[in-house]
């Protein structure tokens, strides 16, 4: 069983004049040399010139006035170059690697405006040696695997990250969908994940290429950032949800919104209650072994088809012990327990990144317990991220309520603690 370890932008304002005016204000001289004369651009870069102990993680800073970054050249001591790009805001280039420690570098930039004028400035600076502490960092998608429709990218770190680093550590992780479906970052209080979604389930077939340039990356007094990350995957051609109700002890079986089964289910017994909410299929085991040993109901047990839904230790599993209670009874550690044959079934049309809610259990999910960025409506969603969201992702404002209606009461797992500590799994 796997334990979790754990731009400035310039806006104009002119007044409202007739076309024929405003094309006066043009002088001959402009017309007759095409703008030959207007002064070239603007140019500041970073790090300031000679700076010592950079992060490795340092990107050559850029602001332009009256033109564009046409060129950047970065290369070390020996003259190598260094390979980059920039953001797509154009407020600094990124190296492509992280840099190397305790090497000296020399950053040229040039912008070039409308008129073919240019400007070029340079700057150098040294990086740090290798830092003492590191935090460690783990990409929850995996190269060239499929995923389903509610898979989000999940990247956790070890210790968490402190909020006043969240936004700097934000701004180095990368995704990119195609067909093109913008999403947001959401932070788990602790700082230990961070949850990359759409407002929507993925399109299937969707095409997923994350980047997590976290090498050398300042991570507070726990260290720097241990690793850049990538990882290319694709979602499944089909939709799968499964909707689990503890009313009725039934789980309901959808794919592309059809329902394909209904299968009686055991949920977890009063003592160890099932989490009700929407979580995610983090693993998958056609076999595992349960070892609660030291907890207050000790047990080791060998469980055939399992699939992880939070890190407190609650899957779905074959649990051939519980058949007669299956339907009626709720018997187990947490877990859901279902049928061999039902098990099975399950293995066989589910996939890591599906989704499932639990209803009408006497506890809620916590957010981080598990990937649980669907356990939040898309207004609460947003909230969790450490840099402005986008104009076009921000939540549609709500409509004035009625004269006399009630007030519109918030997401179930809005505000919830962090996750515990992972523990044993349920059986």
């Amino acid at each position: 069983m796997k334990e979790r370890r754990r731009a400035t932008r310039w806006v104009a304002v002119v007044a409202a004049v007739p076309l024929a005016l405003a094309a006066a204000c043009t002088s001959s001289q402009e017309k007759k040399d095409g703008g030959q004369s207007a002064p070239p651009p603007q140019l500041a870069i970073s790090p300031a010139a000679n700076a010592k102990n950079l992060p490795i993680s340092t990107e050559v800073g850029l602001t332009v006035t009256g033109g564009k970054v046409t060129e950047v050249k970065l290369t070390d001591d020996k003259g190598g170059k260094v390979s980059g790009a920039l953001r797509p805001d154009g407020t600094s280039w990124i190296p492509e690697k992280a840099l190397k420690n305790k090497q000296s570098y020399t950053a040229q930039v040039t912008a070039t405006n409308d008129a073919g004028k240019s400007v070029t400035q340079t700057t150098s600076f040294t990086t740090m040696d290798k830092p003492a502490k590191e935090v460690f960092s783990t990409l929850y998608v995996q190269d060239k695997r499929t995923y389903g429709v509610a898979m989000p990218v999940v990247v956790d770190f070890d210790p968490g990250v402190p909020k006043e680093r969240r936004a700097d550590v934000q701004r180095r992780l990368f995704v990119n969908t195609n067909p093109a479906q913008p999403g947001a970052w959401h932070w788990t209080e602790d700082g230990q994940q961070v949850f990359y979604r759409a407002p929507d389930f993925w399109k299937p077939g969707t095409e997923i290429t994350v980047r997590a340039m976290l090498n050398g990356v300042p991570m507070g007094k726990e260290g720097f950032g241990d690793a850049d990350r990538s990882a290319s995957a694709k979602i499944g051609s089909n939709k799968v949800t499964l909707d689990i109700d503890n009313r009725t002890k039934q789980m309901s079986v959808f794919k592309d919104d059809k329902l394909v089964r209904k299968i009686p289910v055991s949920l977890g017994k009063p003592s160890t209650p099932t989490s009700s909410g929407k979580m995610v299929i983090m693993e998958k085991h056609e076999q595992t072994v349960f070892d609660t040993t030291g907890s207050a109901d000790p047990y080791v047990v060998t469980v055939q088809d399992a699939q992880r839904l939070t890190w407190g230790g609650e899957f779905i599993h074959s649990a051939p012990w519980s058949e007669g209670d299956q339907g009626s009874t709720n018997v187990s550690h947490g877990c859901t327990n279902v049928s061999a044959a039902d098990a099975a079934f399950l293995m066989k049309t589910t996939s890591v990144g599906d989704l499932v809610t639990i209803r009408g259990t006497e506890v809620t999910l916590d957010n981080g317990n598990g990937w649980t960025a669907w356990n939040m409506d898309w207004k609460e969603y947003v909230k969790g991220s450490a840099l402005p969201v986008p104009q076009d992702l921000k939540p549609a404002p709500a409509p004035p309520a009625a004269a006399g209606a009630p007030a519109p009461t918030g997401s179930p797992s809005a505000n919830q603690p962090p996750a515990p500590a992972p523990t044993a799994p349920g059986g």
